[in-house]
């Protein structure tokens, strides 16, 4: 089927999705975004209908427009991959195929909300659920592990299992949130016979997770600080203690800025950033997300100045 040589590693920014005051798509802000992320230098892909866009609250039309859209943006440029988050597996297969009948080079594959209520006690629910996918699109997916806390996580016996039953899962999108688990995990995913790789997503212990052996990492605090990151990685892979320190010093106001309680209010937070910096015209967020606080804006826009972000001129960080 698909004859594209994607490779899910390196720094893969998740972007945002911008909405009118209405909470109507803002499709001119959605595509000056996409083209704002694509300016970094050393990205592997963007991101697009994962966490960091709202997801939860785009219709499945939205979510084909946006594909469309990202692609007449980013062109074979850069990679798009595109998040299939769904209760229904064979609405997941008809997303995967949309996605690839489109352009798209990978898939991230969210496991369904309902199996928090004890899908890690019936692996064979998202052995089917995944095979509604494959059998779909055969394009490289990243598996994304959610939260132990979420019960929506796989064990680490079902993960491994996947990766072996599912040839073209290619990388987890790691956010177990427990640094024994995740390096356990980093290990035993390389050492199979087809090894997997490893993108973290816990932005708010980035060096230490990357110094662990990760292959690349998956953000939405990408949509803010690619560059930065970039740079985090690339200093990493060099073995560069030094600036890799440094570098993470920068970072680290924007972990403050970003995830900070409620964890719910990450991506309203970074939609904030990017209208204090001058990326973005406004802010809105849907239901039940609401706007963060005068004095939460105000601090954002503290963090930012502390992180080495003006309006003026955004600080493309070079290593």
């Amino acid at each position: 089927m698909s004859d594209r040589k994607f490779e899910p590693k390196g720094v893969i920014p998740a972007c945002l999705m911008p909405f009118n005051a209405d909470m109507s798509i803002n499709e001119p802000a959605y595509r000056a975004h996409l083209k704002d992320i694509a300016s970094v230098t050393g990205i592997a892909g963007i991101t697009i209908n994962g966490h960091a866009a709202e997801v939860h609250a785009l219709t499945i039309e939205e979510q084909k427009r946006a594909v469309v859209v990202t692609k007449e943006v980013l062109q074979s440029d850069v990679a798009t991959i595109v998040g299939i988050c769904t209760e229904s597996s064979l609405e997941a297969g008809r997303l995967a195929a949309y996605a690839q009948k489109e352009g798209a080079d990978g898939l991230l594959v969210f496991p369904p909300a309902f199996m928090s209520l004890g899908g890690h006690l019936r692996p064979e629910m998202t052995q089917e659920h995944l095979r509604h996918i494959t059998e779909a699109s055969d394009l490289p997916i990243i598996l994304f592990q959610f939260p132990l806390a979420s019960q929506l996580s796989y064990p680490l016996d079902t993960l491994l299992e996947l990766c072996r039953r599912f040839p073209t899962i290619r990388a987890i999108k790691d956010q177990i949130g427990d640094g024994n688990r995740h390096e356990r995990q980093i290990r035993e995913l390389h050492a199979l016979d087809r090894p997997v790789y490893t993108l973290t997503t816990h932005s708010a212990w980035l060096l230490g997770s990357l110094a662990m052996g990760c292959d690349g990492l998956l953000s939405g605090a990408g949509s803010v600080i690619a560059d930065l990151q970039v740079a985090l990685f690339n200093a990493v892979q060099a073995g560069d203690l030094n600036a890799a320190r440094a570098i993470n010093d920068r970072i680290y106001p924007t972990v403050r800025a970003f995830y900070d309680d409620p964890l719910l209010d990450m991506h309203n937070r970074m939609k904030e950033a990017l209208v204090l910096l001058g990326r973005m015209d406004e802010a809105h967020v849907r239901p039940p997300l609401m706007k963060p606080s005068a004095a939460e804006i105000e601090k954002i826009g503290r963090m930012m100045q502390l992180a080495g972000l003006t309006s003026e001129n955004v600080y493309r960080y070079a290593a």
